[in-house]
């Protein structure tokens, strides 16, 4: 058995599993967020270590998944949920380990792109889940499509909104790499601001005020500031043969593959073409471009909610 040593205080608590130090983020800090009247759902992913997750809609409806990236949560998709449950659908919006109201480790060295997939994958086997349609998103596309290349069984179709999966093979921007040196080394680390830069539209005081309620101090960052640089940026990187492998895979998926990419987001144009080219099940599909900046979800959650409705009618019509 695991040795386990919990600390408490008013805003958060601390466990201590195996020597590794895990931060929860008391649940007082995400009373009262606007737009998100989910009910909380958890799930332990690893003893001592609990995911929590969106479960929306009736149970017997059609799963889809719907999976964050950097640095939000499910936050993200508040507006889509209730769209998509409400035509029928079950919608499960988990938040990845280090984000949202799932527990975080502290350690920048306890995050790796393997462990969010043991993470994620233990979640989706613990809770049996079928048929699923996959809404990816940013490092939720980095992660989402491993998850469905490695479990074809459990996915019905695949829709990505400016993601992609990087083996590493071709030259990152300058950008990436400031980027990635900034989540690592500076001191100030404002995700409120980063995610309204990924925005078009001007959010809320209180929206913004959302995407910081998981981070009470910094010391809860660590898996957002660990997410770039899990990114493969050389052939030889850890991730980058398993990420081609996954690729080989989704070079023969014949399921659906839908893009709903955004018209204004720099880090993925363009992405979308290349996709479409590799993966069959692309072929034919309605791919959209939808108006918006990087987080597609805040700008057109609407459309992008139809575009997820509509795959699914398609399902159910054949």
């Amino acid at each position: 058995m695991p040795k386990i040593v919990i600390r408490q205080s008013r805003t958060q608590s601390v466990r201590i599993v195996d020597g590794m130090r895990i931060l929860r983020t008391d649940e007082a800090r995400f009373e009262g967020l606007p737009d998100y009247p989910f009910l909380p759902n958890f799930q332990e992913v690893e003893s001592g270590l609990r995911m929590h997750f969106v479960d929306e809609g009736p149970a017997n409806g059609a799963p889809v998944i719907m999976l964050h990236g950097e640095p939000t949560w499910s936050y993200l998709y508040r507006h889509m949920i209730p769209v998509v449950a409400g035509a029928g659908h079950r919608v499960l919006a988990p938040d990845l380990i280090g984000f949202g109201k799932s527990d975080k480790p502290a350690a920048l060295s306890d995050y790796s792109y393997d462990n969010h997939l043991r993470w994620l994958s233990r979640w989706l086997e613990t809770l049996d889940i079928r048929g699923a349609t996959l809404v990816c998103q940013n490092w939720g596309s980095l992660l989402g499509l491993r998850l469905a290349a490695d479990n074809p069984d459990r996915f019905n179709r695949i829709i990505v909104g400016n993601g992609m999966l990087p083996t590493g093979d071709t030259r990152v921007s300058t950008t990436f790499k400031v980027w990635k040196a900034f989540a690592s080394h500076s001191p100030w680390f404002p995700v409120s601001k980063m995610v309204q830069l990924g925005t078009e539209r001007t959010l809320t005081k209180r929206e913004l005020a959302a995407y910081e309620a998981p981070f009470p101090r910094d010391e809860f960052k660590g898996g957002a500031r660990a997410f770039p640089a899990l990114l493969p940026t050389s052939h030889t990187d850890v991730s980058s043969a398993a990420n081609r492998e996954a690729w080989r895979k989704l070079e023969k998926w014949r399921k659906p593959f839908i893009t709903c990419f955004s018209s204004g987001d720099p880090i993925t144009r363009g992405v979308d073409r290349q996709m479409q080219r590799r993966i069959p099940g692309a072929h034919g599909q309605p791919h959209m471009t939808l108006p918006g900046g990087h987080f597609l979800q805040e700008d057109s959650p609407n459309s992008f909610a139809r575009v997820i409705i509509d795959a699914l009618k398609q399902e159910m019509a054949a």
